[in-house]
């Protein structure tokens, strides 16, 4: 049986990335990053090391020593772990940041990935096994979204593109053709809840992809958890890219946006 090694980031992308890898015969060996991943990896993956962020040099040690050629990145690390002492105080990751540009998400990604690529790795799409999770173009809820919302939807699309393309965010909260919220650094849920304290009621949130998209790292993701903070929010409808938007727990988050009569539509 052929080895997988994972980079296993926060959430249930990494779960989930894991679950369909072993479907597909493959024995996962995953670096579980403390304070971020989820417990629920160990019962996911085959294997597990827990890694404090600061030792980042491990990893390398680690799939060498599995015998493993390709690795898949799933899921996010914090981002406000990007200033803490961990980070500061690491030698080696500083080395790396020193090495880059700009601290945006591509740039730090990509970094990792060559140096993946340098030591005799292969990092894979991390969509791999998941692509029926890529919902192609239409309404995904009952309701569709009404012509005042498809306007905000066009509106906002092009300009989370525009966002995407300077990799600031991949997300934007719309309100009757008014900007009222970017995603930065705190992620989608985060710029929901923003967005919602803003101006509440008849809010669009639309996510898209950046228009170079390296699949290896950084695909856009929403799930039970978005569904979640879009009603708390007050969050009307939301536009996510078709055939580029991993949608995990589809099936249970459309369920609870069809019983709180949100829209959610690729498009």
């Amino acid at each position: 049986m052929e080895k997988l090694g994972l980079i296993a980031g926060n959430r249930r992308f990494p779960i989930i990335f894991s679950q369909a890898a072993k479907k597909n015969g493959y024995f996962v060996v995953a670096v579980a990053i403390k304070k971020d991943t989820a417990l629920a990896i160990k019962k996911a993956a085959d294997k597990v090391y827990w890694l404090n962020l600061n030792e980042f040099s491990r990893m390398f040690e680690i799939f060498k020593n599995e015998g493993i050629v390709k690795i898949a990145m799933a899921g996010q690390i914090s981002p406000y772990r990007i200033f803490s002492k961990e980070i500061n105080t690491n030698k080696e990751i500083q080395e790396v940041l020193a090495d880059i540009q700009d601290k945006r998400a591509d740039t730090i990604f990509s970094a990792i990935a060559q140096r993946l690529n340098n030591a005799g790795f292969q990092l894979i799409s991390s969509t791999k096994f998941l692509e029926e999770m890529l919902p192609e173009k239409g309404a995904l809820t009952k309701r569709g979204p009404t012509s005042s919302e498809k306007e905000d939807i066009g509106f906002g699309f092009a300009l989370a593109k525009a966002v995407a393309d300077l990799d600031i965010g991949q997300a934007i909260a719309v309100k009757k053709k008014a900007v009222v919220a970017v995603e930065a650094l705190e992620g989608t849920d985060n710029l929901i809840r923003r967005a919602g304290k803003i101006a509440r009621g008849e809010i669009v949130v639309v996510k898209v992809s950046k228009p170079k998209q390296d699949p290896r790292f950084d695909v856009p993701v929403i799930g039970f958890n978005t569904v979640k903070a879009l009603i708390k929010a007050g969050v009307s409808c939301l536009a996510i890219e078709a055939g580029k938007t991993l949608f995990i727990d589809q099936e249970a988050s459309l369920r609870l946006a069809d019983k709180k009569g949100i829209a959610i539509v690729a498009v």
